[in-house]
């Protein structure tokens, strides 16, 4: 493969800004198609982002001889039956995180695409992004010793529903659950690339607006392979919104924000902060590691196995399975 020649699986909101443009501006990439039911919006947003060939049906962009590598950025009920059409086809699937609904359908992706020999990776792009590598940089530099426990608080007023038609991320039917699986996964995801694997969790969900069918209050408790035990909080019916991770060392800590990149926090011996910007599209940097890896020039560090563990670790919090 000497460029990797993307195909899109579901252009909705997601792929405007955050990850179409990066597959196009990416060294060795180009996207050359897209997919949506609508007629009228694949169109459109063909013309909107000059993508050479639109299609209302996935099964013929993945037949499609120029698409090399397939990117499927549809709501989480589909992505398992997507990628095993990719897979079955012969191309590298990118997929949107959660990566599935449950975790057997992550190990059903997994497996279609070990079996016929493609790459799996998945869009838990914090692993790339450039403030979340100082906050991994300053943990391996050992700024605040070896790490003894991590907290999380994610706090969110209640999104506006209409119960008549509900979004997709609190219909568990669709996503697997609700906010806490849309959110707290890029948080999960992230220290599992800091700390390594989270060998046990467990916790407990409720819904206490009930404004939705899914979980909106989430308390956990995990411990990492590596050692650090960790907490969270999580609350999407609250009074104000509060978005924080701790990292409390055995000489300091370090606190980070997930969503609202807040300065990242150093306290050890004096008071240091580091102020790091998103790019404007915030999935091209793993998106190069997606291409380099492709081409055999680099690796991606957020795999179909990665991704399968955070799916895992939420299921055991949130279901106790």
């Amino acid at each position: 493969m000497e460029q990797v020649r993307w195909g899109i699986i579901g252009c909705g909101d997601v792929t405007e800004v955050k990850s179409g443009p990066a597959l196009q501006k990416a060294s060795g990439s180009e996207l050359i198609a897209v997919m949506r039911r609508s007629a009228d919006r694949a169109r459109d947003y063909a013309e909107r982002h000059s993508v050479q060939r639109f299609y209302t049906d996935a099964d013929a962009l993945i037949d499609d001889p120029n698409v090399n590598a397939v990117y499927i950025a549809t709501p989480p009920d589909s992505h398992a039956d997507y990628a095993v059409r990719a897979a079955r086809a012969g191309k590298p699937v990118y997929v949107e995180k959660p990566m599935a609904r449950t975790h057997a359908e992550c190990l059903r992706m997994i497996e279609a695409c070990d079996r016929a020999h493609v790459p799996l990776f998945v869009a838990y792009y914090r692993r790339a992004l450039p403030y979340f590598l100082k906050v991994k940089e300053l943990v391996e530099s050992d700024a605040i010793g070896a790490v003894r426990s991590i907290h999380i608080t994610l706090q969110q007023k209640p999104i506006a529903v209409d119960r008549a038609q509900l979004p997709w991320r609190v219909d568990p039917t669709i996503s697997g659950g609700g906010l806490f699986f849309d959110l707290a996964s890029h948080q999960l995801d992230f220290l599992d690339f800091l700390f390594g694997p989270i060998e046990r969790a467990s916790g407990a969900a409720a819904n206490r607006a009930g404004l939705y069918a899914a979980e909106d209050t989430v308390s956990a408790t995990f411990q990492f392979s590596s050692g650090p035990i960790g907490s969270g909080s999580w609350c999407f019916c609250a009074s104000e919104n509060r978005d924080c991770i701790e990292l409390i060392g055995e000489s300091g800590q370090i606190d980070f924000s997930t969503f609202s990149f807040a300065p990242i926090a150093l306290r050890n011996s004096g008071e240091h902060t580091f102020d790091i910007a998103p790019p404007a599209h915030v999935q091209q940097p793993l998106v190069q590691t997606v291409v380099d890896a492709l081409l055999g020039k680099g690796h991606c560090p957020s795999t179909g196995q990665s991704g399968a563990r955070t799916s895992a670790v939420m299921e055991q919090i949130v279901y106790g399975r």
